[in-house]
């Protein structure tokens, strides 16, 4: 998932052998036995017991059993409809890991990386990577806005620790700096009830920007939706916070 700078900046007044070892000694050899008579011994007979196969090892489980692939969270994900008017696909930003999946990855970050909320993948300020993802982003060039919409998917509870650490996100940075406009960007955060399992929403102001953006992430059973908002009309909040529940209920019961 690629870390893109927002549409913010442009609102700027003017985010881890084995060795075998054999042995053998010799046995000392027996004394010659005495002569004797020959004896005739009938061979055995055949055994009629067949002899037993090793039981097959079972099968290993997949560990993505059940999670949807990228191509199944981009139907997901809101179409140009969702948009006002102005607002145009980036086409560079339209991603997803098509129907196969991608090893899960965690890096330790223990500073965050607060710059990367500044950014459409901000997701990764977790260092937690999923198995499977979507993304893609639309702008209104004219009013320099941009809404930037994502889903990741993760095996197991692991969705639970994303969404646990983006919902502490305004703790670890209360602000950053924006490198366009080298100003201070305060953050706030809270929770969102009724969007998802689990959402919050997380607003970024600045006084060199015109208008503020706007992050909003839910998870919904093994799926994490992050949406970016940009807006010079301070309609950032609105949007951002419209289009994850529109994602969020798109992914009820499939997630």
């Amino acid at each position: 998932m690629r870390f893109t700078p927002t549409a913010a900046g442009i609102l700027a007044a003017a985010v881890l052998p084995l060795a075998l070892t054999s042995c053998s000694s010799a046995a000392p050899k027996a004394a010659a036995p005495a002569a004797t008579a020959a004896v005739s011994t009938p061979a055995a007979a055949p055994s009629t017991t067949p002899s037993a196969t090793p039981a097959a090892a079972p099968a290993a489980a997949d560990p993505n059993a059940g999670l949807l692939t990228g191509t199944q969270l981009k139907a997901v994900l809101a179409p140009a409809s969702a948009f006002a008017a102005g607002f145009a696909l980036d086409t560079t930003s339209a991603r997803d890991t098509g129907d196969t999946y991608q090893l899960p990855a965690v890096t330790e970050v223990p500073t965050p990386d607060c710059v990367r909320l500044g950014g459409t993948s901000w997701t990764e300020i977790t260092g937690i990577a999923g198995v499977s993802f979507a993304e893609n982003a639309y702008i209104d060039k004219n009013a320099s806005a941009e809404s930037a919409q994502e889903i990741d998917v993760y095996r197991d509870t692991t969705a639970k620790t994303v969404i646990g650490a983006l919902g502490k996100l305004s703790l670890a940075c209360p602000s950053y700096t924006d490198a366009q406009t080298s100003s201070k960007v305060t953050v706030a955060e809270k929770p969102l009830p009724g969007v998802g399992d689990e959402a919050y929403v997380i607003t970024e102001t600045s006084p060199a920007w015109k208008g503020g953006t706007t992050l909003v992430a839910a998870r919904v059973g093994t799926a994490v939706v992050t949406v970016l908002a940009s807006s010079g009309t301070g309609a950032a909040t609105d949007t951002a916070t419209k289009l994850a529940g529109q994602i969020a209920a798109g992914l009820k019961g499939k997630a």
